[in-house]
């Protein structure tokens, strides 16, 4: 619908007395500004009459000249609020005509229906935005939601001009294609173009962080045929650095749009682009190819959209998100082309099977006919071991270990597998008082750990309950933080077990512990998540015994494996090939073309071909540089 037609509308619907000074379109929403907000409240079925009439997202804000001052609007804020909401920071928007309030228990700054949120903008003017305090603090969730308010004049102008040409009319469009531009028949630097006549869409802009070298690191962006300045959206389907970590640098070469995904990987991203940025230099000697100003600019433009939110992405494509049971905020991205011209489900990394972090992938869609599905443990011997046997084998490993005097070192990924590593030490923990091992988390698990405590909707109903009830495993007695803890002193000390970050032992805390504990046979390495055919973890896991380092000097030197070399499976946060097949299986609607990717070469076509034999469908498996036509 035309921004013209939406506007008359609006000011048919709304009554004079409420005096309707503005229209705006904002990003994914209409905002309608008015002066008279108690004259609004008096006619209450009027929100959900402009909803219906405009087929869109509607929010009512009050007009700036009728906003209360905000002191005196913070004093009412505070009186309204029960203090069991326990507010942590009340921050206002002039620009939006907005408050946010960030509260340990934002279900009582909302109140019963609504009740606190109307009163507070009868009251004062402001419109409020509730916000999950986390249970710990985080430097990064704490400097994103500044920033938001920091940057509000340009992400006011930035959501204006998007809104407005979203609801341009869109002409139909007689085909539609896919290009791979990366994580086809190999893992790492996820990106797929959607190209019609009149949209072009990326899904994913990751990198390869296990190797410093450009040609297998980065996304074929350039085979694209046309400047980064005309890609008209960009979604991100998770928070992992091989499907987002190429992202700051199409703003830093000429990128202005959107950037769609869940508020949780909003704040991953931040934090894992900034560490990349950090280690890009220190592990390969390469300089990255953005800076943290680079990453800035992309917060400013990034839209979040919560689970199953149907939202107009550019005028002919429509974006569902749903839970892909991957890490926090992981969704599988349904996109509805044209006036039911083609539906794809760009499935990303799911995970169908028990974490004790989330539930299992969604499987249900409107309609489907072209299903893009990972195939990381795609091959038929890529059946993982069942959960309570890796556990009583960890367990069993851990004891092992300590009873030598040893140390555990479990390299991990800062998201998803340390979270998943910690509820199960944790588990441990509570029904073992014999289990009396410290766990120290180093690098950004901590950090991390703290934004899954913003964001406990987004995880399983019994451990949103502990987070909700301040029982949050993430700070059980068990943990100990070592930053700013010397890594020697952990090393010497006591028996304990290390979980830190890089998974794949590609520098980061993991990788000066390695060096640290490698030569101690009473130590042990224990690997619980993939590692790349490029990475250093997986040629350790392979059994190599000698790999070069740098020493202290500058000098390459060889370091010694002696330590102990485990892998406990279970605990993946991709589905082994069991559950790939099992999702196909309960895909509702069955899709008419399965077209496999994020696997290593022979995975991905062996998929395919038992995919396509189950559903009786066709089914490839896509080489990066490939294009398919849709329709």
């Amino acid at each position: 619908m035309h921004f013209k037609e939406i506007e008359k509308i609006v000011h048919e619907l709304m009554p004079k007395e409420c005096e309707v000074t503005k229209v705006e379109p904002e990003g994914l929403s209409t905002v309608v500004y008015i002066k008279n907000i108690k004259a609004f409240y008096e006619r209450e079925e009027l929100i959900r009459r402009l909803a219906g009439s405009l087929k869109k997202k509607v929010n009512l804000r009050v007009d700036s000249s009728a906003l209360m001052e905000p002191e005196k609007a913070k004093q009412i804020i505070e009186q309204l609020v029960p203090k069991e909401a326990e507010i942590k920071n009340i921050m206002f928007n002039p620009e939006f005509s907005e408050v946010h309030v960030e509260a340990m228990k934002p279900g009582l700054v909302i109140g019963k229906g609504g009740s606190v949120l109307k009163e507070i903008m009868i009251q004062t003017g402001w419109a409020t935005i509730t916000a999950r305090a986390p249970t710990m603090p985080s430097v990064t969730l704490d400097g994103v939601r500044r920033s938001m308010i920091a940057e509000a004049v340009d992400r006011k102008k930035f959501l204006v001009n998007i809104g407005k040409k979203i609801c341009q009319p869109s002409p139909a469009s007689d085909w539609i294609r896919l290009v791979a531009l990366g994580a086809f028949r190999e893992v790492g630097r996820s990106c797929v173009l959607l190209q019609t006549p009149n949209s072009k869409v990326l899904l994913d802009v990751g990198l390869n962080a296990a190797t410093g070298d450009p040609s297998k690191a980065y996304p074929y962006l350039g085979m694209m045929g046309f400047g980064l300045e005309e890609i008209d959206a960009v979604v991100i389907s998770h928070g992992h650095i091989d499907h987002m970590g190429f992202l700051p640098y199409l703003f830093a070469y000429g990128y202005e749009g959107p950037v769609y995904c869940t508020p949780p990987t909003r704040d991953i991203m931040v934090l894992l682009q900034q560490d990349y940025i950090n280690l890009s230099k220190r592990t390969f000697g390469v300089d990255p190819p953005y800076s943290k100003k680079d990453i800035q600019k992309e917060l400013r433009h990034v839209i979040t959209v919560d689970y199953e939110e149907v939202v107009d992405i550019t005028p002919e494509i429509k974006m569902t998100m749903y839970n892909a049971g991957h890490i926090l905020g992981s969704a599988s991205v349904h996109l509805h082309i044209g006036e039911g011209a083609h539906n794809l489900v760009y499935g990303g990394d799911i995970k169908y099977g028990f974490t004790k972090l989330f539930e299992p992938a969604h499987t249900v869609f409107p309609r489907v006919e072209t299903l893009m599905i990972e195939s990381t443990y795609g091959g038929r011997n890529d059946i993982s071991v069942n959960r309570i046997d890796s556990e009583r084998r960890l367990i069993q490993i851990i004891q092992e270990t300590i009873a030598k005097r040893g140390k555990v070192l479990i390299p991990v990924f800062a998201v998803g597998r340390s979270q998943e590593m910690l509820l199960t030490l944790e588990e441990i923990y509570r029904r073992n008082p014999d289990f009396n091992v410290p766990v120290y988390i180093d690098g950004m698990v901590l950090e991390a750990s703290a934004i899954h405590t913003a964001y406990p909707e987004y995880m399983r109903e019994q451990l949103q309950r502990r987070i909700l009830s301040n029982n949050s495993p993430f700070e059980s007695p068990m943990v100990k933080v070592a930053k700013g803890t010397d890594k020697e002193t952990i090393v010497n000390g006591e028996p304990a077990v290390i979980l830190a970050p890089s998974g794949m032992l590609n520098g980061g805390p993991s990788y000066e512990y390695l060096k640290l504990m490698a030569d101690n046979p009473n130590n042990t390495l224990i690997f619980v998540g993939y590692q790349s055919a490029l990475s250093l973890g997986s040629k350790v896991q392979r059994g190599m015994k000698e790999i070069p380092i740098m020493g202290d000097d500058g000098k390459t030197k060889l370091l010694s494996i002696n330590m102990r070399v485990e892998t406990c499976e279970g605990y993946s946060g991709h589905s082994d090939h069991a559950q790939l097949m099992a999702y196909l299986r309960n895909l509702r609607p069955t899709p008419e073309r399965i077209l496999t990717m994020h696997g290593d070469w022979g995975k991905t076509d062996e998929f395919a071909r038992m995919a396509g034999m189950m559903l009786k469908k066709e089914a490839r498996a896509l080489q990066n540089l490939e294009a398919i036509r849709l329709r």
